[in-house]
């Protein structure tokens, strides 16, 4: 029995807490991480342990009298880390072993204590680790030269991003320093390609997925309210204040401005009905003291109701107790992210999650319920896989560099080739990069040597080197010298416009350009405040689930009556196209002056094929939300192009490069792509921003389908 292998500290931890019995996936890890030294990722639904399924067995296994820090854990949120402390201290209490944080905001004597005998469990995120590499390498191999086991929670998140592949690295510098190597453990509930997780610790042959597919009850419903503004219709925020007046509710839009709109207009509703005061906004741009405010009252406040209008900020495991309801509001760009929200109510095992997606527009609707279906099918879209990626080799170039305080460029390379994360990229690869970072004085070289460049410097001596990924220009908002938050700003930000944030609106009073601050009064006036957010990435899979929906017959018993009414419209609308092979078929509508075709295709894809339509000189217009190409042309103009549409592709790093030049911004999804070499950035943005196999792969298989 696994309860029987944990050791007497564990076992009495588990009594103390009057622990039934031990969840599936714990019963699972415990004899597997203690009878074996091989790499595992824990895969299960939220709220089903899995942080206690990999502390329990590695508490019971290390010997933490050995000298040096014995286990590393690794969140993608600071937030996250503080949170786990706690769970993870208290289980720690009974080994009487220490447990620090370690974050920028963490607190600096307990930092300063581990550094001076190195011990225990540290919680860090890779920005943290990167920083200690570049500023104090020295620490890293004091602190980690003996660590057994690295507990990576929610790995997921990192998995396909930038993020993930400067972690993997890291670990890989890390387990340099290790005589032995330490053991990897991944936690996550939304893992859409376990081959990619397992290449993830750096050997796959020696990582086993245990996957938990117990399933949790889910009450779901669908309303649609059409709107005809940028504006949230009114009887979709009535009939959202119902249906969660009574209840603790998250709710889930899919930007910022979003949030605080459904916050702010919720909340005047409940004012005018007398109802509960308790609506909050919870995303990036909220100060960190006002977030942890609403995190701490929603976590121990169990009489009263509360709404918490959120972005991905609580998508993540942060606790903040029970959630009644989850609320989406239009379509999520992903079945991951869906599965993550989901899961944040009916937390208990007994207990059902609830789940209402409001959707205002056909498109939304019908990709809502795409992603839902793909869910019940357990279906999650795998990650991006990139298998050169040399951004973040430049990067890590230059952090080892900084890190050595100079460095032979045969050691240099070395490093990188020998890193598992860069198995892929060539020596000759690297050379060339290396080469090209001299040239732009990102290095100098000094004979056989290299040292961080007076350009460089510049780079590596900000706070915003350790980071893999962009971050925004935000300007801080004030009131009255409290900090409410920061925005990014934009030409529409002027004084007396009004902006929405931590659930109020504001008038701005004074923008400081020099200071970047937003001085602001509470706003009385009236007038429309402003928005802000950007769009997803959608995946090829949901895109063709909408395109079957669209001609199948079936009724979905999650829809009200308004959302069927619309689903049917949408077929009546595409009923005009005889179309009988999904995989083959494409609807192509001839109208008087334009053609309009659908490709139901991913966003990369549809990037790729507006890049094949501009190099044909056809003009066109994507309507991203609906996988649409409006295109100004004749029908024979248009077919004769088509037919030979794919020819650039054999010839498309040329065709992108010259693209890279007229269009500079085209590296922008990259943070450090734009300092490789031009024939560089081609592959990457080949790679990352278009999908050239899968666009030739559809154009070459598919006929296009006219109107009757």
């Amino acid at each position: 029995m696994s309860f029987d292998l944990l050791s007497e500290p564990i076992r009495k931890y588990i009594r103390d807490k009057r622990w039934e019995q031990l969840r599936p996936i714990q019963v699972a890890a415990i004899s597997r991480i203690l009878l074996s030294d091989d790499n595992y990722i824990l895969a299960s639904r939220t709220a089903s342990g899995k942080t206690e399924a990999a502390f329990l067995p590695i508490l019971s296994k290390v010997d933490f009298n050995e000298v040096g820090v014995q286990v590393l854990y690794i969140s993608p949120l600071i937030a996250l880390i503080n949170d786990q402390f706690y769970r993870i201290e208290e289980l720690c209490k009974y080994l009487n072993v220490a447990v620090t944080k370690w974050h920028g905001e963490a607190n600096k004597t307990s930092k300063d204590r581990v550094i001076k005998q190195p011990n225990g469990i540290i919680l860090i995120t890779p920005e943290s680790l990167e920083a200690m590499f570049v500023n104090k390498p020295f620490i890293v191999k004091q602190l980690f030269s003996n660590l057994k086991y690295v507990v990576i929670d929610e790995i997921h998140s990192f998995i396909g991003t930038d993020r993930g592949i400067q972690l993997k690295s890291i670990l890989s510098r890390i387990q340099d320093l290790n005589t032995k190597p330490f053991s990897i453990v991944g936690l996550s509930a939304t893992i859409g390609d376990y081959s990619e997780a397992k290449k993830f610790t750096g050997n796959e042959s020696k990582t086993k997925v245990l996957l938990d597919k117990t399933a949790k009850g889910i009450n779901a419903q669908f309303r649609y309210f059409k709107s005809e503004s940028k504006d949230l219709p009114l009887e979709l925020l009535k009939d959202l204040y119902i249906e969660t007046k009574d209840s603790k509710v998250l709710i889930f839009p899919n930007s910022r401005g979003r949030a605080e709109e459904l916050a702010v207009k919720l909340k005047k509703i409940s004012d005018k009905v007398r109802g509960h005061a308790n609506y909050f906004s919870h995303h990036s741009s909220v100060d960190k003291e006002v977030r942890e405010y609403v995190e701490y009252f929603a976590k121990s406040n169990t009489r009263q109701n509360f709404c918490i209008c959120c972005t991905s900020t609580l998508e993540l495991g942060i606790d903040i107790g029970t959630v009644d309801e989850v609320v989406q509001i239009d379509a999520t760009h992903s079945i991951s992210s869906l599965i993550q929200r989901v899961g944040r109510s009916g937390r208990k095992d007994d207990e059902t999650s609830n789940l209402f997606l409001y959707a205002t527009n056909p498109w939304s609707l019908l990709q809502s319920l795409a992603c839902w279906l793909l869910y019940k099918q357990e279906y999650i879209e795998p990650p991006l896989s990139v298998e050169k990626p040399y951004d973040i080799l430049l990067h890590q170039a230059l952090s080892i560099s900084k890190g050595h305080s100079g460095i032979k460029i045969t050691n240099l390379t070395k490093q990188l080739k020998d890193n598992f994360t860069f198995n892929q990229i060539s020596e000759i690869e690297i050379a060339e990069i290396v080469n090209h970072m001299i040239e732009i004085d990102l290095l100098e070289k000094l004979q056989q040597e290299v040292i961080i460049g007076v350009e460089g410097e510049k780079i590596v001596n900000n706070r915003d080197f350790y980071s893999v990924f962009k971050t925004e220009k935000n300007f801080k908002v004030v009131n009255a010298g409290n900090t409410i938050g920061e925005i990014p700003f934009s030409p529409q930000i002027k004084e007396d416009e009004n902006i929405l944030l931590a659930a109020r609106i504001w008038k701005i009073i004074f923008i400081d350009l020099k200071s970047k601050k937003i001085e602001v009064i509470p706003a009385k006036d009236g007038k429309k405040p402003m928005f802000f957010g950007s769009e997803g990435t959608i995946h090829q899979s949901i895109r063709e689930k909408m395109f079957e929906i669209l001609f199948d017959k079936n009724i979905y018993e999650v829809l009200n009556q308004q959302s069927c009414d619309e689903i049917d419209e949408m077929r009546k609308y595409f009923g005009v196209f005889d179309i009988y092979n999904l995989q083959t078929s494409r609807p192509l509508l001839i109208a008087e002056n334009h053609l309009e075709l659908y490709s139901f295709s991913g966003t990369r894809v549809n990037r790729t094929i507006q890049l094949l339509l501009n190099i044909a000189e056809l003009e066109n217009q994507l309507d991203e939300s609906c996988s649409k190409f409006y295109i100004d042309a004749t029908k024979k103009d248009f077919l004769e192009k088509w037919s030979l549409l794919t020819l650039p592709l054999k010839d498309i790093e040329s065709h992108i490069s010259n693209l890279l030049q007229i269009a500079p911004n085209l590296m922008d999804f990259s943070k450090w792509g734009t300092y490789l070499p031009l024939k560089y950035q081609v592959i990457l943005i080949k790679e990352k921003y278009f999908d050239i196999d899968n666009t030739e792969k559809l154009l070459k298989s598919i006929s296009l389908i006219e109107n009757k």
